[in-house]
């Protein structure tokens, strides 16, 4: 196919296989010394990817990974990508306090400052996490001096969603742009076409077809996150996670970086900042 003209946001959120939600169950924060980092490797490898196809994109970066690995950090900036913050400890916003909340935002926005000499303008939080009971989250992230934020989903699912919530890039009552992850309605139903499992899960034809109709149905830029574990076939497997949680995180890891290589060249992609005008 022909390259869809619109330019999208192509966006990575970088933690490693053993911050993920879906395993909260079976690992906490204190037993993340006891696992081998896999994230620089991974974070490199998709460096390259961008590179050889010219794509810049916005990395939503963990304060935990940015402590550990600040030349990573460093390299990513340098390449023309953008860097974004992850928060920093991959707490659910929605788990936390306000104070929990704005204590670990703030040790992600300053090391990653301190790392780069500019401001950092932009957040994501774990799991799309900030939704109908911490609204209160855009406040704090206004307070710390964040420009805009990428933290709800508006669709239905069990760990996060926010399904009537705006679907498009709006700005909020607290002076902050949210940009939702992308859905696709169909049936009348939202459909999640953002990244992730589901890019994993869907055959690649049926993503390039949902993106492209997006962009001709909506007239709206489109934003694809994943994360530099979703590459990396070689992982650990964690037997003792939940049946639900192993099937969504393993599923096609093997494939998942040719499918990305295609989504690269089938579609126009840059940083959240040069997509949707916030800095």
């Amino acid at each position: 196919m022909n390259k869809h003209p619109s330019l999208n946001a192509m966006t990575v959120d970088v933690e490693d296989f053993f911050h993920v939600s879906a395993f909260d169950s079976i690992i906490k924060p204190e037993d993340w010394k006891d696992y081998q980092p896999r994230v620089e490797d991974n974070t490199r490898r998709l460096m390259d990817l961008f590179a050889r196809k010219g794509v810049k994109s916005t990395f939503f970066v963990l304060g935990w990974v940015a402590e550990r690995y600040p030349q990573l950090i460093k390299d990513i900036h340098q390449q023309g990508h953008e860097i974004a913050s992850h928060g920093y400890a991959h707490r659910r916003a929605s788990s936390q306090t306000r104070e929990e909340f704005l204590a670990d935002v703030t040790r992600s926005k300053n090391h990653l400052e301190d790392l780069l000499g500019e401001a950092v303008t932009g957040y994501r939080a774990p799991s799309f996490s900030i939704g109908y009971d911490n609204e209160w989250a855009f406040e704090v992230l206004k307070e710390l001096g964040f420009v805009y934020s990428s933290s709800t989903y508006p669709v239905k699912h069990d760990l996060y969603g926010t399904p009537d919530w705006p679907r498009f890039a709006y700005q909020r009552k607290e002076g902050i742009t949210e940009i939702p992850i992308p859905t696709l309605k169909i049936m009348g139903r939202q459909v999640p076409i953002g990244g992730g499992g589901y890019f994993r899960l869907y055959p690649y034809a049926m993503t390039r077809k949902l993106v492209s109709r997006y962009l001709n149905q909506e007239r709206q830029p489109y934003s694809f996150y994943f994360h530099p574990w979703e590459i990396d076939a070689d992982q650990p497997r964690l037997t003792q996670a939940p049946l639900k949680s192993r099937f969504r995180h393993y599923i096609n890891l093997d494939k998942t970086e040719a499918k990305l290589a295609r989504l690269l060249d089938d579609f126009n992609w840059s940083t959240m900042k040069d997509v949707y005008g916030v800095s």
